[in-house]
Order: structure tokens, then sequence, then C-alpha cells
């Protein structure tokens, strides 16, 4: 029985909470997100005012809420809050974290410190970067994603690996993303003003939720700032949970997300496939209940007629020295192998002489109705 506290929060999904992320983070129920992405202060550590070669000032990122006093204080506010992000997120659920050489190498050994697994980092190329104006050093023109699952040993995690190839002219999605920086309408403003002075790309986000979430999941941004992790998960299909302890930053991501025309449509309009990792799982024995195979039929290993097995009512196969097993663990077997997937190993020989894969028959039930809902 887990003890919750009396100050506990109810999870309120497409909702802003506002305050301290840290406390509010240890009030929401554990396990309970999918997805979390974040996008913290970065410790840009500005000495002076940064000035145009028309000696006009930049309006650069010296807010507050972006300064400590030293690497030790950033460091322990990085740890509290990923630790704290780490209770509430489910255990085949996935984090991003985003920032610039400032401050992504300190967040990155903190990540595995805790115990999140690194699975890609990320390079968000800016195609409009702003020019270093003394010509002093390169022109940062790039920042990183850090995607991280929970534990290096959890197997489970979405990954939409089919909607990022499609998404990309039906090539494999690259870790570099060439991409623009938030301007024109989508940026935010107040008075003629920059509302968030690091207010990230729509386009960034698109990525990140349609990669790794399905409609319906909840993604949790403990650094809210002007809601485009809010207002792209709604017109995803998606849920969101928004942490802010900014007031004005709140009402500006209220009024953009509910500017947002949305209506119920099927998972499949929001990037929602089914693959072979994500489809219910299938006993071979179904082959040999739907009359796919037959019991006493012959099967072959890596389509050599010369390394076969006979199929047991069971769903086992015996090979000819007498050893039996399941479809896995016998193509290991004959093919000298630490693990194999049988479905993809295993051939039966079809009513023209040809053989095929038995991932044949199985993609063949699927595409009938087999496990569905």
């Amino acid at each position: 029985m887990v003890m919750v506290k009396d100050d506990a929060l109810s999870l309120q999904v497409n909702h802003i909470y506002h305050g301290d992320n840290l406390d509010i983070l240890k009030r929401l129920p554990e396990k309970s997100v999918d997805v979390i992405f974040a996008d913290p202060p970065y410790n840009l550590q500005l000495q002076s005012p940064l000035l145009r070669p028309n000696m006009t000032t930049v309006d650069a990122v010296d807010d507050e809420w972006d300064q400590f006093a030293s690497f030790g204080d950033y460091d322990r506010f990085t740890n509290d809050w990923l630790l704290a992000c780490r209770r509430v997120l489910k255990d085949d659920g996935t984090l991003w974290v985003i920032g610039s050489y400032h401050n992504i190498y300190r967040v990155g050994a903190i990540l595995q410190n805790l115990g999140y697994w690194i699975l890609n980092d990320i390079v968000w190329v800016k195609t409009n970067p702003m020019p270093n104006f003394k010509g002093t050093r390169f022109t940062n023109a790039h920042e990183t994603l850090l995607w991280c699952k929970k534990t290096q040993k959890q197997k489970r995690y979405i990954f939409n690996y089919q909607a990022m190839k499609m998404f990309n002219d039906d090539k494999q999605m690259r870790s570099d993303w060439e991409l623009s920086l938030c301007i024109g309408s989508e940026r935010l403003k107040s008075n003629g003003e920059k509302l968030h002075p690091t207010q990230k790309p729509e386009s960034l986000l698109y990525r990140v939720i349609l990669s790794s979430t399905n409609p319906g999941d909840i993604i949790l941004d403990p650094f809210f700032g002007t809601g485009t992790t809010g207002a792209v998960a709604k017109k995803l299909g998606r849920q969101f949970i928004g942490i802010e302890r900014d007031e004005t930053y709140i009402r500006g991501a209220q009024y953009r997300i509910d500017a947002i025309q949305t209506e119920v449509l099927p998972d499949e309009v929001y990037g929602k496939y089914q693959t072979k990792r994500t489809a219910p799982r299938m006993p071979f024995s179904v082959l040999l209940e739907n009359s796919l195979l037959l019991p006493g039929q012959t099967v072959f290993f890596k389509k050599k007629r010369d390394v076969s097995a006979i199929i047991l009512a069971d769903g086992s196969l015996q090979l000819p020295s007498g050893e039996r097993g399941s479809i896995h663990k016998m193509g290991a077997q004959v093919g000298n192998l630490p693990a194999c997937n049988g479905w993809e190993h295993w051939y039966y020989e079809d009513k023209d002489g040809n053989l095929e894969a038995i991932d044949v028959l199985r993609e063949e039930l699927r595409k009938n109705g087999y496990g569905r809902k």
C-alpha cells in the first residue's frame, strides 16, 4: 500500500499547475505520466549586457529564473527536479530534456547518476541562429535534446519509428533536426515585446511528441512557460500537464491553448501505428488452431531444406534429434545463436512449393482482426 501525503494533488490533465515545480512534482501521484519534456533554465552565466555592432542591446536571457550562484547550486537544482520527475514517470515512460553547451553536459551526467538511460542525443540545428556579434567565437547554432528511458533494464517504451519515417519522406529519421527558431505569429508577445525569451518552436515539440507518445498519453512539462508542449499535445490528440510559477506565462499559455480548436478523431489520424513490436502477442499455436499449419507438418530453418523440424500439436517443434521446444528456442539451437525470433527464421512450404516465413501467416491473422478489441 502506498502512503499518500495529506497535501497530495489529484492528477488533472490538460491543466496548468501554478507554483514551484519541485513542490508540485512531489505531490503528484507516483508513476502517473507517460512522457516528460523539460526545458529547464540553461544557467547562461551572462556577465554583461550583449551589444550589437550598432551598440543596441540584445534581448538576452537575463531573467531571475536563469541565475544561479554557482555550478554547485545549479547541479543541486537539476538533481532535485530530475529525481522528482523520475517518481511521477511511469516505468515504461521516457523523458526529454533540452539544453545548450552551458548546461546540457551537467544535466546528462546527473541523469545518468540518477539511473536514467540515454537513448539518443538529438541536435536541433537552428536554421536562423542569433549571430555571434563580437566575433570572438563560433556562432551557437544548435541545442541538444537528451531522450532517456527511466532505467537501463527498461524494455518497453514508445518509439513511433514508422510515423517518424513517414514524416521524413519515407526515410529513417536522423538525430539532427534542422528547424527554425520560434518567429513570426507563433511568438507570443506582450506590448510588442517577447512574452518569454526562450519560447520553443512548435515544430520541435511536434517531433518530440509524435515520436515518443501515443494518442491519449499524458505529457508532463515541469517548465511550462508559454505552453508550447500543451499546444502541440492538444493538436496531436495527447493530454498535457504543465507546471509554471510565473502567472504572466500561465495566462499567455492558457489563452494560446484555448484558442486551438480540435475534434475527436481516430487514433490513426494522430500518428498511431501498429507494428510488430506493439501488436498483441500471438503464440505460435494460434496458427494450428486456425488450420494455417498442421501437426506433423515440416518447417525449415532459414530456407534450408536440410535443417528442418516437425510441428507438434502443442505448438512446439521437434528436431530430428528428438529435442523439442518453442520456435524460438529451437531456432536458437539449430542456428547456434544466443537468441532467435522464430517467426522470422522458420519457413513453411506453401501450396506452390515455395518457402515462406511463418511470420506471413501471423500477419494474415492480424489483418483479419486477431487481437483487435
